[in-house]
């Protein structure tokens, strides 16, 4: 019975991955369906991240990120060895047996390496798809390309081995992160903010008083396009981050689908209300990504009542983010990465601690997860959402260090990140 239930399972992660995948170019379409059609550019960027995360994170990242740790921080690079085993045919995981944090001393689901590889590589390329919403007419694409590099090797990995490695020290801590509000939206934005600060000094240096804001040029079937594949992407992205397919992965299904929902509704009311304006699609579109957002780390571990809760949430704290960020003139983000992604990741991964039901939670791997403050946690929940504040700390201020450093190894090799005029193409 457990190896038919393996091969389920392996057969829906590798699924679910592909449709990840589908996300980073997805990205992409969003991209040229907000800013105007000129910017196909968009289009090769997704495809240079698609195309590095594989090889990349083949290489190494993928043993740096899920490998046994090295004291809870690092996971070990030479685990298997570069290319997940190379031309060995005898390694664990590859042709018989599984990786080893899928097995029974961990979560028990049974996936092999190429699959969870596969996985986890369409989440690391579709978080610097996020990070690069805000590169767009700004940064050499040789620059960005190298920032990809380190962004696959460390600067993803870091937060993956934290929290997603039962290893890690943020794991071994109780954190948990369902499926990526931090790890993927909460650290693109500090990745996003480092690479923010280094076009901002590069700016001052050309004499410029405040950064060049990006406009929006909606096209709306290009931007629906790309809402569409988002949404379909999602998917996979939350449901398939159960790492098994039970009844748990198809409440997931329902958690992030209603959750979407909700929050386009919420977000449409309270843009007219707040922002005194008729909502346009893009404010629908940006609603249903928030939607997405928030419900992404606790979606497997809440009721399909609190996923209705947390969505109509999300608009209100879309529209105030935006609102807020608009007040800052050194950086552009016209795509939303700091109101949307960063903002919502952050309130998700606390919501852990808010709305989280056991019953739920057993299913998607976390047995020993309290309940939320809203059914009943009690001080339990109160050190959740503490141990939960100690990894958004840790790991905003790290990624956005790391981003930083990189940015500023790479504008030193090349003369600077940014591009020389940025309606050139470089």
């Amino acid at each position: 019975m457990f190896l038919l239930d393996a091969a389920l399972n392996n057969l829906w992660v590798i699924i679910a991955a592909l449709l990840v995948f589908i996300m980073t170019i997805a990205v992409g379409f969003l991209e040229v369906g907000e800013f105007g059609e000129k910017y196909d550019r968009s289009l090769l960027k997704t495809l240079i991240i698609t195309g590095s995360a594989i090889f990349f994170m083949a290489f190494l990242g993928f043993n740096v990120a899920f490998a046994p740790t090295i004291g809870g921080i690092i996971g070990n690079p030479l685990y298997n060895g570069v290319f997940l085993g190379g031309f060995n045919a005898n390694v664990s995981g590859i042709l018989s047996g599984v990786w080893w944090s899928m097995s029974s001393s961990y979560f028990n689901t049974g996936l092999t390496t190429p699959t969870y590889f596969l996985f986890e590589t369409a989440f690391a390329a579709v978080t610097l798809a996020l990070v690069g919403l805000i590169v767009l007419r700004k940064v050499r694409m040789t620059a960005f390309f190298l920032y990809s590099i380190a962004y696959f090797l460390i600067i993803w990995a870091i937060p993956a081995a934290w929290i997603w490695n039962p290893t890690g020290w943020l794991a071994g801590m109780g954190m948990v992160d369902f499926a990526g509000g931090l790890v993927v939206h909460g650290a693109a934005g500090a990745a996003g903010l480092g690479i923010m600060l280094r076009i901002w000094q590069e700016e001052r240096k050309k004499g410029l008083k405040s950064s060049p804001q990006v406009a929006i040029n909606p096209s709306n079937g290009w931007m629906t396009l790309g809402l569409l594949l988002l949404w379909v992407g999602w998917f996979g992205f939350n449901p398939g981050s159960v790492l098994q397919f039970n009844s748990e992965a198809l409440v997931t299904v329902i958690t992030t689908f209603l959750a979407a929902a909700a929050a386009c509704g919420s977000t449409l009311i309270f843009t007219k209300f707040m922002l005194k304006r008729k909502p346009q699609l893009v404010d629908g579109v940006n609603g249903v990504l928030m939607g997405l957002i928030v419900i992404t780390p606790v979606a497997g571990l809440v009721s399909i009542g609190s996923s209705a809760i947390l969505g109509l949430l999300g608009g209100p704290i879309f529209v105030w983010g935006e609102k807020f960020f608009a007040k800052f003139k050194w950086f552009s983000d016209p795509a939303g990465l700091l109101a949307g992604h960063t903002v919502g990741g952050i309130f998700g991964v606390l919501m852990v601690a808010v709305f989280a039901q056991q019953a739920f939670a057993a299913g998607s791997g976390f047995p020993n997860l309290t309940n939320g403050l809203l059914f009943g946690g009690g001080m339990a929940a109160i050190n959740q959402l503490w141990v939960q504040i100690v990894g958004i700390v840790a790991v905003m201020i790290t990624v956005f260090l790391l981003s930083y450093i990189t940015c500023w190894l790479i504008a030193k090799w090349l003369g600077g990140i940014t591009r020389k005029s940025y309606d050139a193409v470089e």
